[in-house]
């Protein structure tokens, strides 16, 4: 009986034949996936504006804060200055003691921020996993809390903390803040906590994981991405806070760098130059900060786009 060997190389040219057309096939539809139409472009413009225009009050402050009173006056804000001024930084620095109301605002961010975060974890940890009574009208609750206007609290906590002998004390603006912070954490990870797979925490107690094991061992770790983001923008959101800074820190020690800013305006009228040189230096701590933590920031915001 003879065995008849396929014909290798009549199959070879057939497969030879059709790979032109795929890749001209594939060339096709790589140049329909990056053909951009008119909607495209047009987004693109926007974004550009858009970009220019956040981009301006940077760019003024950053020019401003090296020219001299008399290069200011002669140019005006828009044209670079000609020499290089550090007059003004130095003057801003000496005069307010910026290192210490610069270790003022990083005490008082980093100690919100973290307080803030482990309390809103605790509360949206019964509110979402424990499942308690009421819990939509608790929700609401501390929505409610982050749309009242700071305007409304300033007199019941000026009269709170007097009589407990915490005003003009930065513990008092720390725990103004982590309340007004945990209310808008809990009110976020509640969401995120009622949604939690229960197939896992049913597995974690079955194995013999207490509520506690199960909160620090499987639920924050899982939930890490959206609490660094947590994190990050309540340290942003408490160093820019101003009135209520500005109302419970009244004495020179225990101020703020945007107090430090606005009282010194007030006090010595400072020129432009001046003040756009404690603008650039009010801005460079959270810029820093927050090329830090972008890659975190990054990663907390895609957390859970792709399952």
């Amino acid at each position: 009986m003879a065995i008849i060997a396929p014909d290798t190389a009549s199959a070879s040219k057939n497969q030879n034949a059709f790979a032109p057309a795929k890749k001209d096939s594939t060339f096709k539809l790589r140049r329909r996936k990056t053909k951009r139409t008119a909607g495209d472009w047009l987004l693109l413009a926007a974004a550009i504006v858009v970009g220019v225009l956040i981009a301006a009050p940077f760019y003024l402050i950053l020019i401003n804060s090296f020219k001299s009173p008399s290069d200011y006056s002669n140019g005006g804000p828009l044209q670079l200055p000609t020499s290089l001024y550090f007059d003004g930084i130095g003057a801003f620095w000496e005069r307010v003691d910026f290192p210490l109301k610069l270790w003022n605002s990083f005490f008082i961010s980093a100690t919100v921020s973290i307080f803030a975060v482990v309390i809103s974890v605790f509360n949206a940890y019964a509110i979402g996993v424990g499942r308690v009574r009421g819990r939509t009208w608790i929700v609401v609750l501390f929505l409610l809390a982050n749309v009242l206007p700071q305007e409304a609290l300033l007199y019941p906590l000026y009269f709170m903390f007097k009589g407990v002998g915490l005003y003009d004390n930065v513990w008092s603006v720390i725990i103004i803040f982590t309340v007004i912070q945990s209310a808008f954490g809990t009110y976020l990870l509640s969401s995120v906590y009622g949604t939690f797979p229960k197939e896992i925490l049913e597995a974690s107690a079955l194995d013999g994981a207490s509520r506690w094991q199960i909160l620090w061992r499987v639920v924050v770790p899982i939930s890490r991405p959206t609490l660094s983001v947590l994190l990050i923008f309540f340290f942003i959101w408490t160093w820019n806070e101003f009135l209520i800074p500005l109302t419970f820190l009244v004495s020179n020690d225990n101020q703020t760098v945007p107090v430090a800013i606005a009282t010194l305006q007030g006090d010595r009228l400072m020129d432009v130059t001046t003040t756009s040189a404690s603008a650039l230096l009010g801005l460079i701590p959270t810029l820093v900060f927050f090329l830090i933590f972008q890659r975190t920031l990054t990663r907390g915001i895609t957390a859970g786009a792709v399952k």
